[in-house]
């Protein structure tokens, strides 16, 4: 039986730096970076003071008053950028069965910011043990249950099929969209509208990730303060975002003449059950989601011209990635471009998945691979060929792209031409 070739018809990106698939790429293929001071709340108390935020007026972007009252900025974010990668594709979704269109969410940590404010609100800024609900907002509720997002990105697509959130912390961008791609694959869905979303940069995540020394004390120099693979990296720089995408049947998009990002070919993911925040240094079960993923989509590893990595600064991580790269791949390993976006829009946990997504297809359309920015001093533990601080242009037919998150989730996607030969 011939199985269900699924491809990216639309795409739209909401991240730091700007607003629109446009913008986010310009961004990307010029090397600059998105980071600076918090400015969301005062950063003083706090040991890490950077952060990737987003210049977002919902209203801007066509969200009413009563949206925008009523949803959470990650629900925003969701919102906007589902209806942009819709009108993006071109698909006329009023012609097809609504019950044939699914919706996958990828989010972490959900509502945050509406929460941290709810709690300083109906605990009179933390003076009160027993918290006052009468003064909490009506929609509260919805806040506090993830699954809402799901819903609101399904209203506003007109979706009435498998309505979905993932969430596997930093690799729920990924996992979000692996599962659209099964629901179209087995005949669940024709039409999904996948992606995941995030916005972290409040005082409880800061706390957070201050508590575990994560996320990076470089106050003083916010635009370099990104630093994957750089031999003085120092932790990660928090950020928020949001990228949607229009999963069809090959066939199907072809016999409307869309236009065709790429094809996600393959996708695996696996749990080390090692540590909720350590990881192996030898990369193994990294290297396995990669293996898994690269014989979905029935391809060598020579074929992949660009690796789209974690990349998120902490020395754990790019060690732990590179040793998979090298397991999974071999010499080709030493061949093959990598690089990390997180370096320019920073971490925006189960979002930055799909913005990875979005950034591995772009390399593709326009045969570029972004760079690594600030990186200008090698790590010999860290050896191969990481893109720095300018982007590369070559041919860019496949990419792998791979995620890593707390409790150990390890996840690899593999995008590519459908005009590639098969195995």
């Amino acid at each position: 039986m011939t199985r269900r070739r699924v491809v990216i018809t639309g795409i739209e990106v909401i991240a730091p730096g700007g607003i629109g698939k446009e913008k986010f790429w310009d961004l990307l293929s010029e090397g600059r970076t998105a980071t600076r001071g918090i400015t969301f709340f005062d950063p003083t108390p706090f040991r890490s003071r950077v952060a990737a935020e987003i210049d977002f007026d919902p209203y801007a972007h066509g969200l009413t008053a009563q949206e925008v009252r009523r949803l959470d900025r990650t629900a925003q974010f969701a919102v906007v950028a589902s209806r942009g990668a819709v009108a993006d594709s071109g698909i006329e979704l009023g012609g097809i069965d609504p019950h044939r269109i699914g919706v996958t969410v990828g989010s972490a940590v959900g509502a945050t910011m509406s929460l941290d404010e709810e709690y300083r609100v109906v605990s009179d800024g933390g003076r009160l043990d027993l918290v006052d609900h009468a003064y909490a907002i009506p929609h509260l509720y919805d806040h506090m249950v993830p699954s809402s997002f799901a819903c609101e990105v399904a209203w506003a697509v007109g979706a009435e099929g498998p309505s979905t959130v993932v969430s596997t912390g930093c690799t729920s961008g990924l996992d979000s969209v692996g599962y659209a791609v099964e629901l179209v694959r087995e005949g669940s869905a024709d039409v999904v509208i996948a992606g995941s979303s995030d916005a972290p940069i409040s005082p409880i995540t800061m706390a957070c990730f201050d508590a575990i020394k994560a996320t990076t004390p470089r106050h003083d120099d916010p635009q370099s303060a990104s630093r994957p693979f750089d031999g003085t990296r120092n932790g990660f720089v928090l950020g928020e975002g949001t990228a949607f995408f229009v999963l069809e049947e090959l066939e199907s998009a072809r016999m409307r003449g869309a236009h065709i990002y790429a094809e996600i070919a393959g996708y695996a993911t696996r749990s080390n059950a090692y540590h909720m925040t350590g990881l192996r240094p030898d990369g193994l079960e990294m290297s396995e989601a990669i293996d898994t993923a690269l014989g979905e989509a029935r391809m060598n590893p020579e074929t992949i011209d660009y690796i789209n990595a974690h990349g998120s600064g902490t020395k754990q991580n790019d060690r732990h990635e590179t040793a998979a790269f090298k397991r999974s791949l071999g010499d080709h390993a030493h061949r093959t471009p990598v690089s990390s976006i997180k370096s320019m829009v920073g971490h925006s946990l189960g979002a930055i998945g799909s913005i990875e997504i979005a950034a591995s297809a772009l390399a593709m359309e326009y045969d570029l691979v972004p760079p690594t920015a600030n990186l200008t001093t090698p790590d010999p533990e860290c050896d191969l060929d990481y893109v720095p601080v300018t982007a590369r242009e070559q041919l860019v037919d496949a990419v792998l792209t791979v995620g890593s998150g707390f409790g150990g989730f390890q996840s690899a996607m593999v995008l590519a031409s459908p005009e590639r030969n098969l195995l």
